[in-house]
């Protein structure tokens, strides 16, 4: 019996000796990234940059694979079903806390499903007008506002995206009701602002500024605590008088639940290094876009928690839902 207890003590802890090296050597063979999206976005265009220096830094193929669809479901659905052993990844955004909120069945938990490995980017929205909309302010476009209810339209790239998740935080800062008009894509919702069949919106910053600076929209205030390099002479919303306002896109990575803790770490601390990169730091700054990372990969999942939080109270007071 001994010599029997023996032998499976010896057995569990050449498993774990087994473990712990394969964590160590982490990665032996090539990690996915799923991009949930179509290529071209932020999300793609940040994932695939740090994807490249992942490849040098970790010394395995880091590929991206996009899988659009379902505002981001199909991508999600892949990653969260995966094996969680570090080799296939989610790079997401805010939607990944959000969707849950707007739709009866997700088919994923963004809390139970995942762990975070960091934050990769963030990226501030811009309060765009119609230039013959007769506001050079967030003040006077609030006081004109007030004195229409309902009237002033505001487009976005769909129901529960950024810009309509952004614009309703606004209206519920500020008191104010105004009407949503919701496109499928972010590129004709600009249009119709550029033409005047929509009065305004909140975009990002980088799709915005050519026609800031062109003079076919007028930016009002970004919704960042801090300026945008892109404009820097627009004031925050916060400055704009509305205290304490924020809402910011935000990029990152995560795992399916379960990955051990020594490879988020590792995983963490390879892409805190890529964001630090100079040359790739001022080439996003340039498109409006700031690389960071988290604290670690348990602040970005209190990170990712909050959002879930925040957005669900927003969600169910403005009676927002997907169909």
């Amino acid at each position: 019996m001994k010599q029997a207890s023996m032998i499976v003590a010896a057995a569990f802890t050449t498993i774990c000796a087994a473990g712990a090296q394969a964590q160590g050597s982490y990665p032996t063979r090539a990690v996915r990234v799923i991009v949930p999206f179509a290529p071209g976005g932020n999300v793609d265009l940040v994932a695939r940059a740090v994807a490249q220096r992942l490849t040098q830094s970790l010394g395995q193929q880091v590929i991206v694979d996009n899988r659009p669809g379902a505002s981001g479901l199909v991508g999600t659905h892949i990653v969260a079903k995966s094996a969680p052993d570090g080799y296939t990844l989610l790079a997401m955004a805010n939607t990944f806390a959000v969707v849950p909120s707007l739709v009866s069945n997700p088919g994923y938990d963004p809390l139970k499903d995942f762990a975070g490995v960091s934050l990769t980017c963030l990226v501030p929205q811009v309060l765009v007008v119609n230039p013959a909309l007769p506001v050079r302010s967030v003040k006077e476009l609030i006081a004109l506002a007030k004195t229409r209810p309902g009237e002033i339209s505001y487009a976005s790239a769909g129901t529960g995206g950024t810009g309509h998740m952004a614009a309703e935080l606004f209206n519920r800062h500020v008191g104010l009701k105004m009407l949503h008009v919701p496109y499928k894509g972010n590129a004709q919702a600009i249009v119709d602002v550029i033409s005047g069949q929509v009065t305004m919106m909140f975009d990002q910053v980088s799709t915005s500024a050519p026609h800031v600076k062109a003079g076919k929209l007028r930016g009002l205030a970004v919704t960042s605590r801090k300026r945008s390099p892109l404009f820097p002479d627009l004031p925050t919303i916060d400055e704009a008088g509305v205290p304490g306002f924020e809402d910011i896109t935000f990029n990152g990575l995560v795992a399916p639940a379960g990955t051990p803790r020594e490879i988020l770490a590792r995983l963490y601390a390879e892409v805190a290094k890529v964001v630090r990169i100079a040359e790739l730091r001022n080439r996003f700054l340039d498109m409006g876009v700031e690389l960071t990372a988290s604290a670690s990969p348990d602040d970005f999942t209190a990170y990712i928690k909050a959002e879930v939080v925040k957005k669900g109270r927003l969600a169910r007071e403005a009676g927002i839902k997907m169909e």
